[in-house]
């Protein structure tokens, strides 16, 4: 995969001339190692994709470019047996994934030697905690924008289901409209946030996923309809106290939970695409989706046309749709507002 260069008319140059100065000015003591470590960590504590992909290849990367070679497990062929027959003999052979490291995202800061000495806050904190934020808002979108599409094509669409063949997880231009509760009389196509859960669960019991280890993730509105829903109810839900009370959505039909804002939002460009009003909604199970990131390079060095310090750190990372049959999505619409 090709890279692009910067040239000499990059915007903004790669040595700056000057820079804005802050306001109110700051400043601080920078420690490389303590950085990389807080960065990841930060990184992990506010992302869903630790939490919905395994990051078992994460310490096999080095630098943006590196590739990992994955092998799958083979599928075993099952015989009939007769006695005094002879015994057919199969060589096994695992198929090769390359999960690449092929996504690269920097920040680089300069802090003014006359700036230096004007405040006490904590730099290192502050700057830890919004480069993570930061980092994820931009990873997390990447991603979760990139696997649109990429399950297999049995768990998505108007005719979903390896066996069934007629679920519907709705497509662009015909999305599920999804409300809390259906409404008497009822409107013509809409349903339920529970019967949409419940359909991706169903495409995946198809396929025969494992229920352990499940998740779904949806947008922040989608969740809100799960507590206006019948689940509000503890004695429905199974647990000791309501959703509604307690706000955690936990678990249901065998997934856990998740929300998240940075899910595909129509209107998108594609292929593939979204029209205005449509989210998208995932479901499956971590070994569907593989993901790797590493904050590679956290560094500090003197600018050479101002007196101040540069902070620079490059994120790398990379993603792969490993099993098809283990991720799930649905294209949603929200409620019209009465």
């Amino acid at each position: 995969m090709a890279y692009p260069l910067a040239g000499g008319g990059t915007t903004p140059p790669i040595y700056p001339a000057g820079s804005a100065q802050p306001s109110p000015p700051y400043s601080g003591t920078f420690i490389p190692e303590i950085w990389s470590g807080k960065l990841i960590e930060k990184f992990y504590a506010s992302t869903v994709l630790a939490a919905i992909s395994n990051t078992d290849y994460e310490g096999e990367i080095k630098n943006q470019g590196d590739k990992v070679h994955i092998r799958t497990k083979p599928t075993i062929t099952i015989r009939d047996y007769l006695v005094g027959g002879d015994l057919t003999l199969d060589r096994p052979a695992s198929n090769i994934v390359d999960l690449t490291i092929d996504k690269g995202k920097y920040f680089a800061e300069i802090l003014d030697d006359v700036m230096e000495i004007q405040s006490d806050i904590n730099l290192m904190g502050i700057w830890s905690d919004d480069a993570a934020q930061q980092m994820k808002i931009t990873v997390d979108s990447d991603v979760l924008l990139g696997i649109l599409n990429q399950c297999d094509a049995r768990n998505r669409g108007l005719t979903a289901g390896a066996i069934s063949a007629n679920i519907s997880l709705g497509v662009t231009g015909t999305p599920l409209p999804v409300v809390a509760n259906i409404a008497n009389p009822a409107v013509a196509g809409q349903i339920t946030i529970l019967q949409a859960i419940l359909r991706m669960g169903l495409v995946l019991d198809e396929l025969n996923i494992p229920e352990q280890g499940r998740w779904i993730v949806m947008p922040a509105w989608a969740s809100a309809l799960i507590k206006e829903s019948e689940l509000r109810q503890a004695y429905l839900s199974g647990d000791s106290v309501s959703i509604l009370r307690n706000g955690r959505l936990g678990m249901i039909d065998r997934f856990t939970i998740y929300v998240s804002n940075l899910l595909p939002k129509g209107p998108v460009t594609g292929p593939p695409a979204l029209a205005a009003g449509e989210w998208v909604m995932y479901a499956g199970h971590a070994h569907g989706l593989t993901f790797a990131s590493q904050m590679s390079k956290v560094e500090t060095m003197r600018s050479e046309r101002t007196f101040g310090t540069i902070l620079r750190g490059l994120q790398i990372y990379g993603y792969k749709v490993l099993d098809g049959i283990a991720l799930a999505q649905a294209v949603i619409s929200e409620p019209t507002p009465p």
